[in-house]
């Protein structure tokens, strides 16, 4: 992957995050000053019993948790714990000051076609955005590639991929974001997760952009570091959004490869500060 070194002249433009997942075993406190020493703003993807320390720390909480992937208000019999986790989720951004929580649709099911899957989620989101609205906290709807990613064992990777995954097209998910057509639910527009299903990444900003309140980033194949190894140009396309007059965040969700995680995160944030 070519890496424009050219950097712009005025301050930092783009707000950067980290996932937290992707760095375990490491802690979220020492990930948090990494974190610090790199000039990344904000974390998210870690226990919210971790949100005082991080936060007393002078980071930010970026995007709170709520409902998982796998269980979401595609079916019916999980909108009672979607709504619950959507609720609680929006409680903690509200008390750490997260611009916003996430969602998913959840997985396929038997007996539920297209368009009932459509209906349930709009329905689900729909009882929960009053509260969002109230709370001016927003819910980002996330685009998760459906292929199975297998590791050198055989086995399926559990977090590269997420066969049975219904919303696996960005073209969908910005049509049920349009749908719900509220500024408190956007798309979270993960880049790895659409070059794997959709490709065309600059000009799917461009054309959702205004839908979008949260963006994340990994290498592909293999969700690794933002390096050679991988096919995703990132500088332009970090300029891409910049041009967008985005201002929310934009976290890394890379799993390292290396054995020293923490110059990947760095080599990652200069490779998107543009």
């Amino acid at each position: 992957m070519p890496i424009d070194t050219e950097k712009s002249s005025s301050p930092r433009q783009i707000r950067q995050s980290v996932m937290g997942w992707c760095f375990r075993p490491m802690d979220s406190l020492s990930l948090a000053r990494h974190c610090q020493s790199i000039g990344i703003e904000a974390i998210e993807g870690i226990s919210s019993s971790d949100y005082g320390d991080v936060t007393n720390l002078g980071m930010k909480i970026s995007l709170t948790s709520s409902h998982g992937f796998s269980n979401g208000p595609l079916d019916p019999d999980n909108h009672a714990e979607v709504e619950a986790k959507l609720r609680e989720g929006i409680d903690l951004a509200v008390k750490y000051g997260a611009p916003n929580v996430i969602t998913f649709t959840g997985m396929k099911k038997a007996g539920i076609n297209d368009r009932a899957a459509r209906k349930n989620c709009l329905d689900c989101w729909k009882r929960v955005l009053p509260y969002a609205e109230e709370k001016q906290v927003g819910i980002v709807l996330e685009h998760l590639n459906s292929k199975a990613h297998f590791n050198s064992d055989g086995t399926v990777h559990p977090m590269k991929g997420h066969p049975g995954y219904w919303g696996d097209d960005i073209h969908l998910c910005a049509d049920l974001v349009r749908e719900i057509s509220s500024p408190q639910f956007k798309l979270l527009f993960d880049i790895y997760h659409v070059q794997i299903m959709n490709g065309d990444v600059i000009r799917n900003i461009e054309r959702y952009h205004k839908w979008v309140g949260h963006y994340h980033t990994a290498g592909n194949p293999g969700r690794r570091e933002l390096d050679f190894k991988q096919e995703i140009n990132y500088p332009p396309i970090m300029k891409a959004i910049l041009k967008t007059g985005y201002q929310g965040y934009v976290a890394q969700e890379f799993i390292p490869t290396g054995n020293d995680p923490v110059s990947s995160l760095r080599q990652a944030f200069d490779v998107c500060n543009v």
